[in-house]
């Protein structure tokens, strides 16, 4: 029988290239560089408070930014770059296309929130921005939702074209001794049409007079509509008195119509359209409060399916819920949780297992959550665990005691996901923030700080993934003081802590947030 001959697939050269092209098709680590910083601290420039960025969130298509502050004021910039700025010229002299990272330029701020006082529950509520979400575009005019820990308010910001009184239609026939127009006409009359008395007049302005029984007729200045713009940002509507506690997080739907507003104990769903009323559909509250063993901590909505939604709690799980199963949504589609080793357990163990962020990948297949000591991944398919866990600052275990003291381990640091799914970014103390490689296989774990040189805290030994995961070690003295050190000498402060980040949708740009500046970063 005659043998077949072999086919190109079943080669052992064919094979060894299949390998080779998989392992060339691992995505390279980045590398990291300076693009932008608005709002640069000079050395010793004290920091006011009411400047300190609490908000950052990039619009789904990337071209607009916006950040909130704690003073209330929400900023907004725009991009400027254009891949086709370069001239024609420029591009025939280039051998290869020149890759551009996203620019942006301040764009216009308005004043979101304003202190308010609760007199009924004797509570200050501070005007600081939690999170800002952007909503659907139409009509050139950007929408936005912006809360602080009680109001949720719907922003419309356009352009308009700035209107100016050009002409004064006064009669300038008489003046007064001091020169000013003293008239607005000649004719006179003894009964007024509108039934006013012709022997008492009112005198708006002392450099004006009227004649003697009131002028026939009322002339009015000419109004022209300019070419300059400006840009004017109006609030729609204000979605109030329906939390008892802090609102932590909102999330937009995907139908472009509802919204999810979620506090320590309760979501509620909005109508962008209705502001007077709202549904709950989350209500962890037990009937006796002493019985309250968690809270929710986050929610977001899937990023396609406008049925899912996500919201993690202080124990470390996140639950997915779908809508159409009920009003109220009191069981769960899916939990995700990671079980503790036995004999793990300590104090600590459920203040730093709770979740401080989630996000939705942008495919919606998976879910990143970020705790005081992690990163997690989890694919919505395997709620068994994480698929991938990534090591933020490690080195803080054994120092959990001094961190509860000075209530660092309460902090509550964000995370956020590449537009590929290739990599997750997260914050650290002294301004630092970590970029991991996701992918299958990826050992990329890049530390940058948030300054002109983001690369002088790179990690030094990249060869072990071990250790590149957790190469900040450091200690943190007794005493409650903020400073520690890592493991080479390297000082390191607990206060300076960037807890606010985004990724650009569509590239490898990530803009952070450090104390009142803005930092921006390609690869």
């Amino acid at each position: 029988m005659e043998r077949e001959p072999m086919s190109s697939d079943d080669r052992p050269e064919a094979a060894a290239a299949a390998a080779a092209e998989s392992v060339q098709e691992q995505p390279q680590p980045l590398e990291w560089r300076f693009a932008q910083v608005f709002g640069e601290r000079a050395a010793g420039e004290d920091v006011q408070e009411v400047d300190i960025i609490s908000a950052i969130e990039f619009d789904k298509s990337g071209d607009h930014l916006a950040t909130g502050d704690r003073g209330g004021r929400v900023v907004l910039f725009e991009r400027t770059d254009s891949g086709d700025s370069a001239s024609r010229r420029e591009l025939e002299g280039q051998d290869y296309p020149v890759a551009r990272h996203p620019e942006f330029r301040y764009r216009t701020e308005f004043q979101s929130h304003e202190p308010e006082f609760d007199y009924l529950k004797s509570l200050e509520i501070e005007e600081k921005i939690n999170k800002i979400k952007w909503c659907q575009t139409t009509n050139n005019a950007l929408f936005l939702l912006s809360t602080n820990d009680k109001t949720i308010k719907y922003w419309k910001v356009q352009e308009k074209k700035v209107k100016q009184v050009s002409v004064m239609n006064l009669d300038t026939s008489q003046s007064s001794g001091n020169g000013s127009t003293s008239s607005l006409g000649t004719n006179s009359c003894k009964d007024l049409p509108n039934g006013g008395c012709s022997e008492k007049l009112y005198h708006p302005n002392n450099n004006m007079s009227f004649p003697p029984g009131g002028c026939a007729s009322l002339r009015l200045p000419v109004v022209v509509t300019g070419q300059d713009l400006n840009h004017v940002a109006r609030c729609r509507r204000v979605y109030a008195h329906a939390h008892d506690y802090h609102i932590n997080s909102i999330s937009n739907n995907s139908d472009g119509e509802t919204f999810i507003s979620a506090d320590d104990l309760r979501i509620n769903l909005w109508n962008l359209e209705i502001s007077n009323q709202s549904f709950n559909i989350v209500d962890v509250k037990p009937a006796n409060m002493e019985d309250l063993t968690e809270v929710i901590t986050c929610a977001e909505f899937h990023p396609t399916h406008c049925n899912t939604l996500a919201y993690s709690s202080s124990k470390g799980t996140i639950r997915l819920i779908d809508l159409r199963q009920s009003a109220l949504c009191d069981n769960h589609a899916k939990l995700f949780e990671e079980h503790d080793a036995p004999g793990s357990r300590s104090f600590f163990t459920e203040i730093i297992a709770s979740v401080s962020d989630i996000k939705f990948a942008r495919d919606g297949r998976y879910i990143l959550s970020r705790d005081y000591m992690t990163l997690k991944l989890w694919d919505l398919n395997m709620d068994s665990g994480p698929v991938a866990t990534f090591q933020v600052h490690e080195y803080l275990r054994p120092k959990l005691c001094d961190l509860y003291e000075n209530d660092s381990i309460f902090d509550k640091f964000e995370c956020c996901l590449s537009g590929d799914g290739l990599r997750v970014a997260t914050g650290s103390y002294s301004n630092l923030f970590r970029v991991f490689g996701c992918a299958p296989g990826s050992t990329e774990a890049s530390t940058l700080e948030a300054s002109r040189n983001p690369m002088r805290h790179q990690v030094s030994n990249p060869a072990r993934p071990t250790r590149t995961l957790t190469s900040l070690t450091r200690a943190v003295r007794r005493g409650g003081e903020n400073t520690s050190v890592e493991a080479n000498g390297n000082s390191y402060d607990l206060s300076t802590k960037l807890l606010h980040l985004a990724w650009h949708p569509t590239e490898n740009s990530i803009a952070c947030a450090a104390a009142n500046s803005l930092y921006m970063y390609c690869a």
